[in-house]
């Protein structure tokens, strides 16, 4: 079946898109205004783009009606972020932050979320996260009229003591972190379910040819 998206609309590219680009790592963002109140949303059109500088992209998408959200307006004043990754004991309150609340409300206080001070950004990260990004804005496409595209560098990654398992090495526990990513609709998946398959090598693939 062919899609055309200028002509199935926003709605059902949203659809299309976001049922069959999955699993996607959610990015919890926690961002500060220029008066120093706070918001927390969860975003999942995200991902790590680059390792040399660190460098993550956000997808913000506005409501049609209401606009864009208090993350996206932050971040383009200020600058800066913080990227929380979501463990599944941390779904629920997760999904609170998600709330359609008024613009001003503090989502963090509102899912009875702590915070601790970041290292090197304003805004805070969420203290039950096991991993965090503390992140600076580069730069930020406008996309659409809906929706914006930033990209930012990290500064400073937060990991859970228990989940380090070589600090020198930057080796991770990472099924310890437990991390949930999003599917469609109001799906959710855990990451247990994994497998490895090792990646080819140009001489010894074409070793085996010439043993043929």
């Amino acid at each position: 079946m062919r899609f055309d998206l200028e002509e199935v609309g926003p709605q059902n590219a949203y659809k299309l898109l976001a049922a069959t680009v999955m699993p996607r790592p959610i990015a919890w963002v926690v961002t500060q205004d220029r008066e120093g109140g706070l918001n927390a949303a969860p975003y999942s059109f995200f991902n790590v783009m680059g390792s040399a500088p660190p460098t993550v992209a956000l997808g913000l998408l506005a409501d049609p009606v209401r606009g864009f959200k208090d993350t996206a307006k932050n971040i383009l004043d200020t600058g800066e972020f913080v990227v929380n990754l979501v463990p599944e004991r941390l779904v629920a309150a997760m999904n609170v932050t998600a709330i359609d609340a008024p613009r001003g409300v503090d989502e963090l206080a509102l899912a009875g979320l702590e915070t601790l001070p970041s290292a090197r950004v304003k805004p805070p990260r969420i203290a039950a996260s096991p991993v965090s990004f503390e992140c600076v804005s580069l730069s930020s496409v406008v996309t659409g009229p809906n929706q914006t595209v930033v990209i930012g560098r990290v500064l400073t990654v937060h990991v859970a003591d228990d989940c380090v398992l070589n600090a020198e090495r930057a080796h991770i526990d990472t099924p310890k972190l437990d991390l949930v990513a999003r599917s469609y609709g109001s799906d959710y998946v855990r990451s247990h379910d994994t497998f490895s398959l090792a990646r080819p090598v140009w001489a010894e693939w074409n070793a085996r040819k010439s043993e043929k």
